[in-house]
């Protein structure tokens, strides 16, 4: 077989420093066992059950419905420990005289099970669901790529003004929805066009440069008004570019989910390979180094950030060895395929940048918010139901305090951080070593006053804890029932070649070919389960308060007052959930928004939100 001579060869575990280890509870828990037995025992039996067709395809979604009804079967391994560990605890149930695994039914599927055919739903979840950070204003129209056109033919969307017209006809012309900011927009067009011709030359997945359009109702939800889908010019033919819109038709109503479904996998990679992956675990990889590298043990600032590091190198070296190795599950199961790592390095180097890190300045770079000083959060949302924004603005605010509080009682002017090395060589190894080809930008804090150290730290705490439970925890409530999220997809849209009508006879046929097969769909179940519950060990914002925090009376304080606006947070978090008003957070057969509830049981044995990514 031939290899990129440029590719690297790996062998073994990734080396940890010792302190970076789990603890020996975290160890032999759950997290630990089924992490490790899901690569080394459930995918290989997985593989031995669908060995004779390894792209087999569900052929019926009843067959989905009986991965929680009636379960799957597998076989007999010569070590039976660490699956029978994984499965008493992954799943719902085995059955030992049939060898039978049922997964847990997710939440959603629980709520209810056609949840993920409505446009309702498709919408919700991009303010609700387990990737709100892709969803931002349409602030130039008419949309246009800025890829070059000799490469990827010609720039302009072809969701025109006159088709979103006829769309929102109802509620007001398109003029009026760009002047009202009321139009909204999910763009992978530019960032996944230039992968579209590499992927398509590997078995068993194609790729689509891709948009999403949405338009901001009268009630507060988003209506979707169109997914335009683009292949570049390849193998001698012409770009291919179609708009798809919501229809009532019967072949329209068709091409309309297989859109979806495309649009979906594209959504479902980039909230893995960059909302999750690059921007929580991998970013806050430099800060957990410097920390160690600069600061003392001793030092104040290395005392606030020690509990937002806990874990984080172990679960990304177990990461690096199971989920993103070559081959490995977001590989063999994911639309870029291959190319998911060259996907994640693009994105971060055209979109990562340290000051849009922080919620709110995230917020005002996607055009959700406009900074209004009489607002709450000294911000208002254009979105004004947009449930993680709402509850995430609270949190960061609480957050801030915190810091702020912490951060002004050993720094108590601009001279002492200025005049401190450790913590100016700890933000200086950040910014030239932890992102060296990012050293020379402009937009980096500087460090020279209590209010840039509070703005940094609060940012960095931010990502480690909120940031990362709003894109995990969530991960198989929603996608656990795989159609309302499928994370590839296998074929071409129909329509792509007209010779090909056959597809009409049989659509939902079709539609299944297209979701991801039997040991793509069970293996990212598999893992979305593992990676959506929490350790038994686990320490969360305002309840765990460090030892070294207590040794100062006034310390102390400030985390008691932390810990009480978090327990306010849980209090209107519960309150919007029950207001019948805001129909983004909740209504029948819908899972309620609560992954940045503070102390409420989440997941499994979760309790609230994690101080760090040890998940």
């Amino acid at each position: 077989m031939y290899a990129d001579p440029l590719s690297e060869t790996r062998s073994g575990t990734f080396y940890v420093p010792r302190d970076e280890e789990f603890s020996e509870v975290k160890q032999n828990s759950f997290i630990t066992k089924t992490a490790e037995s899901v690569l080394d025992a459930l995918l290989p039996s997985l593989e031995a059950v669908l060995l004779d067709d390894p792209g087999l395809g569900f052929q019926h979604f009843s067959d989905i419905d009986q991965l929680y009804n009636q379960g799957m079967p597998i076989p007999k391994l010569k070590n039976q420990g660490p699956l029978q560990s994984l499965v008493l605890r992954l799943v719902k149930a085995v059955e030992d005289a049939d060898d039978v695994v049922k997964f847990e039914t997710p939440a959603m599927f629980h709520k209810d099970k056609f949840s993920w055919l409505r446009d309702e739903e498709f919408s919700r979840q991009t303010l609700a669901g387990v990737n709100p950070y892709s969803i931002k204003l349409v602030t130039e129209w008419p949309l246009k790529s800025k890829l070059d056109p000799d490469v990827y033919g010609p720039p302009e969307s072809a969701i025109t003004t006159e088709l979103v017209g006829r769309e929102i006809k109802d509620f007001m012309t398109v003029d009026k929805a760009l002047e009202q900011k009321k139009l909204f927009i999910i763009d992978y067009h530019d960032l996944l066009l230039p992968f579209v011709s590499k992927v398509r030359r590997i078995k068993g997945t194609t790729l689509y440069g891709s948009r999403a359009l949405f338009f901001l109702t009268p009630d507060g939800t988003l209506k979707p008004l169109a997914i335009e889908l683009t292949r570049p010019p390849m193998d001698g033919k012409p770009q291919w570019n179609k708009v798809f819109t919501p229809s009532s038709e019967a072949t329209g109503l068709w091409l309309w989910r297989f859109a979806k479904a495309h649009f979906l996998a594209h959504d479902s990679g980039y909230h893995e390979l960059v909302s999750h992956w690059l921007r929580t675990h991998c970013a806050t990889e430099p800060y957990i180094i410097a920390t160690n590298r600069q600061l003392s043990v001793m030092h104040p600032i290395y005392r606030l950030l020690h509990p937002h590091c806990r874990y984080t190198m172990k679960i990304n070296a177990l990461a690096r060895q199971v989920l993103i190795s070559a081959d490995g599950v977001i590989e063999s199961s994911f639309s870029p395929s291959k190319y998911s790592m060259e996907l994640s390095s693009v994105a971060y180097d055209q979109q990562w940048r340290f000051d849009r890190e922080a919620l709110p300045a995230d917020l005002i770079n996607r055009g959700i918010a406009i900074e209004d000083p009489t607002a709450p959060h000294g911000l208002k949302l254009l979105i004004a139901d947009y449930p993680f924004a709402n509850d995430g603005l609270v949190l960061w605010d609480a957050l801030k305090q915190w810091v702020a509080d912490y951060v002004n009682y050993y720094y108590k002017n601009a001279s002492m951080v200025q005049s401190d090395p450790e913590l100016q060589a700890w933000w200086t190894e950040i910014r030239t070593k932890g992102h060296e080809d990012k050293k020379d930008e402009p937009w980096w804090p500087v460090l020279k006053t209590p209010e840039d150290l509070i703005g940094i730290i609060t940012t960095i705490v931010w990502v480690a804890s909120a940031h990362h439970s709003a894109v995990n925890f969530g991960q198989y409530a929603f996608a656990g029932y795989f159609p309302n999220r499928p994370t590839i997809a296998r074929i071409n849209m129909p329509c792509e070649d007209p010779t090909k009508e056959e597809w009409k006879q049989y659509p939902d046929s079709e539609l299944l070919v297209c979701f991801p097969s039997e040991i793509q769909a069970t293996k990212v179940m598999a893992i979305l389960d593992v990676l959506s519950n929490h350790s038994p060990d686990e320490e969360y914002l305002g309840k765990h308060m460090e030892p070294t925090w207590g040794e100062e009376p006034a310390i102390r304080k400030a985390f008691e007052r932390f810990s009480e606006r978090l327990k306010e947070l849980e209090k209107i978090i519960n309150a919007r959930n029950k207001d019948n008003s805001l129909k983004n957070r909740g209504g029948a057969g819908v899972v309620p928004y609560e992954v940045l509830k503070p102390f409420s049981k989440q997941g499994v044995t979760g309790e609230g939100v994690p101080y760090s990514i040890s998940i």
